[in-house]
């Protein structure tokens, strides 16, 4: 059977059906039984709420009739007694729905931390391909609207859909019960007509509402991207097109607003509607009930608060059943993020890396990014411990992918990468991450102080080990000249400071870390020649005891290093010292004396 436009297709129903399954061991765990007792707690006190609210209106026909001298008068309470029992019903029925709503929030803020923290974890073990293809604003927004759909189903399936149905069964009971079955049949008509507009209405609405979502992302996505690059937008004077793209993004998300409210204005009114007729209906039959003298005025009341009191939950059906449906499919898409795999996991029984003097071999290293395109193409190289390994050659020559495939973003598709003989495929990544130290091209600072960054090198390191790894990247001076010192608040990715100074914050967050291996990948090609020679220093400094691998452009960067590696197309065509390939006057000779040309040039 093929979806109609307005009812869920079968792969939908099934990705909700998953999405409750996965949602359900954070209501019923099996390890916390304090979650079990409150969300039977939570029943319970639901249960009495309504089982008190069906019964209210019996009281009020009570007092009613004892007022106006019908019926059987109940002379234990009295017309006055019968007033201060309806009162206190109401009463009750508040009071016993704030217990519930007190007893289930502790499971409910569990239950959106534990997810919370779920997805935030695995976003930072999927792959560096993974997130170099989504949108930074995209994918916070898909975390957010996932956790509050969470919220919104566990509150509203279990207090809203639940109890409706509990309510109505008991009221259709009592109609029967106390008057006549056609009350039972104009009721339901009104129900099954009311469900059934407010559903397709729903449905029609849902596609409105994820127009409109996806609208808001692309908006929202928009002005992330805007702000993020800020300085760009000045460079060239885009202000006012970056105005103009942001507002048409938010024009198509208006015109899906205003959709979506006149889609609901229409299910308003079409819920008044049938809501109206079947209080008619009903009322109209008990009002010739009283004229016939087979019902009391009482009767004729009660009638009339059975309707009001499902009239009330019935009006939020189309809400609830509009959110929860856009809460599936919200956390439909956040439990797709969950259930991306991750491209590079730990293998099972994967060891932790024991690092001895820090040797690095790469053995027929072959790796591309995509399957038709190969970047690396049997490389063979190896770095002695303690040795400093540098490695050159133009652009897109596979650079800066050797130093991503060292520190595992990516597993290599052909040969070996090796640390003191341990393939790096078989140990677990976290060992793998202490043990290596990387300085970027581009140092990306978190926006707080400067101690927050510099120790985010090493967790719980002291103020006194903070500046002792200043001192070594030679920017202790620099930072306890500022008004607020280490306190200094860096900005957003550290633009309140400069490129050397951000590199400095870098390195010294580096060697806070202590690792036996050092990579610097590109770490002073985006600095002037002034402020290059300072950082060298402070980089001659990490590297000492350590085996180090530097990946550059710059050649003037790495004429000291043990050895040189010259890329060319993912292929190592020459390597030796700096003086070793001098004499060759091969590929590394021509770029060094082009290099030197231009810096006389200059």
């Amino acid at each position: 059977m093929t979806a109609t436009p307005d009812t869920p297709s079968r792969s939908e129903r099934s990705s909700n059906l998953r999405t409750l399954r996965k949602v359900a061991p954070y209501l019923w765990p099996r390890d916390q039984p304090w979650v079990k007792r409150r969300v039977v707690l939570a029943m319970v006190a639901l249960v009495l709420a309504k089982v008190i609210a069906v019964y209210t209106p019996i009281v009020y026909k009570n007092a009613v009739d004892a007022l106006a001298g019908e019926g059987v008068p109940d002379l234990a309470l009295g017309a006055i007694g019968l007033t201060v029992a309806y009162g206190m019903a109401r009463l009750m029925t508040v009071g016993f729905q704030q217990l519930r709503d007190a007893l289930f929030a502790p499971v409910a803020q569990r239950a959106l931390r534990r997810l919370a923290l779920e997805t935030f974890r695995h976003i930072h073990r999927l792959s560096l391909r993974y997130h170099i293809s989504r949108k930074t604003g995209a994918l916070s927004r898909i975390v957010e609207r996932g956790v509050k759909g969470v919220e919104f189903l566990l509150r509203f399936m279990l207090f809203s859909v639940g109890p409706l149905i509990l309510e109505l069964t008991m009221v259709a009971v009592i109609l029967t019960v106390l008057f006549d079955v056609w009350y039972l049949v104009i009721v339901a008509v009104t129900i099954a007509l009311y469900v059934w507009f407010t559903f397709k209405v729903t449905e029609w609405r849902v596609k409105l509402r994820r127009e409109m979502n996806d609208q808001d992302t692309d908006a929202n996505q928009k002005a992330i991207d805007s702000l993020l690059n800020y300085e760009t937008v000045k460079y060239f004077g885009a202000e006012e097109r970056e105005a103009t793209r942001y507002d048409g993004a938010m024009r198509a998300y208006a015109q899906a607003a205003l959709k979506t409210a006149y889609s609901l204005a229409f299910l308003n009114f079409g819920q008044s509607f049938f809501i109206t007729m079947g209080l008619i209906g009903v009322m109209v039959l008990a009002a010739i009930g009283v004229q016939n003298g087979d019902l009391t005025v009482g009767d004729f009341v009660m009638v009339n608060a059975y309707m009001v009191q499902i009239t009330v939950p019935l009006n939020f059906l189309g809400t609830v059943y509009r959110e929860i449906r856009q809460s599936l499919v919200d956390m439909g898409d956040m439990f797709d993020l969950l259930e991306q795999p991750e491209d590079v996991a730990d293998k099972p029984g994967a060891v932790p890396l024991r690092v001895g003097g820090g040797r690095i071999d790469l053995e027929d290293v072959s790796f591309g990014y995509e399957a038709n395109r190969e970047i690396l193409k049997g490389i063979s190289l190896s770095v002695p411990a303690g040795q400093t390994v540098a490695i050159v050659g133009a652009t897109g020559s596979g650079k800066s992918t050797i130093g991503r495939l060292l520190f595992r973003f990516y597993d290599v598709t052909g040969g070996a990468l090796r640390i003191d003989g341990q393939d790096l495929r078989d140990v677990t990544q976290s060992s793998l991450h202490a043990a290596i130290g990387v300085v970027p091209q581009d140092t990306v600072l978190f926006n707080d102080t400067i101690r927050y960054n510099i120790a985010y090198g090493r967790d719980g390191a002291t103020q006194d080990e903070i500046e002792q790894a200043a001192r070594d990247a030679q920017i202790h001076d620099f930072i306890a000249s500022l008004p607020d010192g280490y306190d200094t608040k860096v900005g957003e990715r550290g633009l309140k400071l400069s490129g050397g100074e951000k590199q400095r914050v870098g390195i010294a967050r580096t060697l806070l870390k202590n690792p036996p291996i050092l990579l610097l990948d590109e770490a002073t090609s985006a600095l002037d020649t002034d402020t290059e020679q300072e950082i060298k220093g402070a980089l001659a400094r990490a590297g000492q005891g350590r085996t180090v691998i530097t990946i550059a452009h710059r050649l003037s960067t790495v004429a000291e290093a043990d050895q040189i590696i010259v890329l060319e197309a993912g292929e190592i065509i020459e390597r030796g010292t700096h003086d070793d390939l001098l004499a060759q006057n091969g590929r590394y000779a021509n770029l060094w004396n082009r290099q030197q040309m231009d810096m006389d040039a200059a």
